[in-house]
């Protein structure tokens, strides 16, 4: 049985600019991602960064990958729109979506999703509390209820997202903000998942139950089987026309 082809994109800036970073996430933030994905040995996962040649998106890598997880935050807006409009094609052809944290503010995730993507605000620093919304979703599977991430930035409602499938996590934070902080979404054949949880200065990604959660919504996006399609044919009588147009009227 072939294995699930994982992309974990980064944009890679802060670890190579700021050394608190840097020591946070040794090997990127999309090491630390695709580190915790990889104990699944049913998926075959490798990264891209922003810093790469083509921002890491040539060479028809979104052609061979069926899961992209996206990370992105201070020059994610340099991202080049084509490449924003391959992903929202690779989408609606399939390929499953996980956008992370800042990733809402992405030209990816907005072109997929339609709308500005934007939180209403943001603080830095202060407990997160994840409460599970919809029990039994297959992204829950094995996750404590709340998620305590005990240092996290803050979004909060509204947040302009539309035509949400699924609120699967909610957050709610010390000041009395909350924030739906994992939606699914379902664009053309493709399955989207965006999840809150994140940012650099804090060690969200090295935390094991949200490593879990990353595991899982990827085994979630995978890409769906095509139907086949099978069009019946009525019996027919062959000595006997068919429809009006097969003679003419008397």
């Amino acid at each position: 049985m072939s294995r699930l082809r994982v992309t974990v994109w980064s944009e890679n800036h802060h670890e190579r600019h700021e050394p608190a970073i840097a020591a946070l996430y040794p090997r990127g933030i999309h090491g630390a991602i695709a580190a915790a994905l990889s104990v699944d040995r049913g998926l075959e996962v490798r990264t891209a960064t922003q810093d790469e040649p083509e921002q890491g998106l040539g060479g028809g890598l979104l052609e061979s990958t069926d899961v992209l997880l996206w990370w992105g935050h201070k020059v994610q807006g340099d991202v080049a729109d084509a490449h924003a409009e391959t992903v929202r094609r690779r989408v609606s052809e399939g390929m499953g979506f996980v956008a992370l944290h800042s990733a809402l503010n992405s030209k990816p995730f907005r072109a997929v999703i339609g709308t500005t993507g934007r939180s209403f605000g943001f603080r830095h620093g202060g407990r997160e509390l994840v409460w599970t919304a919809t029990a039994g979703h297959p992204i829950v599977q094995g996750i404590p209820h709340p998620v305590i991430v005990p240092d996290s930035e803050m979004y909060c409602e509204p947040f302009d997202v539309d035509q949400v499938e699924e609120t699967v996590f909610i957050s709610a934070f010390d000041g009395g903000e909350v924030f739906r902080s994992g939606l699914t979404f379902r664009r053309g054949r493709g399955k989207v998942f965006y999840f809150g949880p994140g940012h650099e200065e804090y060690p969200i990604y090295h935390d094991a139950t949200i490593q879990q959660i990353l595991r899982n919504a990827t085994r979630w996006a995978a890409p769906e089987p095509r139907p086949t399609l099978v069009v019946p044919t009525a019996p027919r009588d062959r000595d006997k026309p068919v429809g009006w147009f097969a003679g003419s009227p008397s």
